[in-house]
C-alpha cells in the first residue's frame, strides 16, 4: 500500500493526519509542499487543490483529514 501526505508544518490538520498514521502503524511518504515546489505541484496535479493535507491512498485522493474515509481505506477499526 502506497500512502503519500502533502501538507506543511504549520497545518493543524496534516500533522493530526501524520498523528494518525503513526499511531496505527501506517508506513506513509510525507511531502512537504510549503518547501517542495515539485510536490505541491503533484498534489494539485492530483487533487485540483492547493488547500492541505491532501492524501493519496493507492490512488485515492481525500482533501482534508477524514478520519473515517482514512480508517475505511486502511481498514482500521
Amino acid at each position: 500500500m502506497k500512502i503519500i501526505i502533502y501538507g506543511t508544518d504549520s497545518c493543524p490538520w496534516c500533522h493530526k493526519a501524520r498523528e494518525f498514521m503513526k499511531e496505527h502503524k501506517v508506513k506513509f511518504t510525507d511531502k512537504n509542499v510549503g518547501e517542495d515546489q515539485k510536490a505541491a505541484q503533484e498534489m494539485i496535479k492530483k487533487s485540483g487543490q492547493q488547500g492541505v493535507p491532501v492524501i493519496d491512498v493507492n490512488g485515492e485522493i481525500i482533501v482534508g483529514f477524514d478520519e473515517d474515509k482514512l480508517r475505511s481505506l486502511l481498514k482500521i477499526k
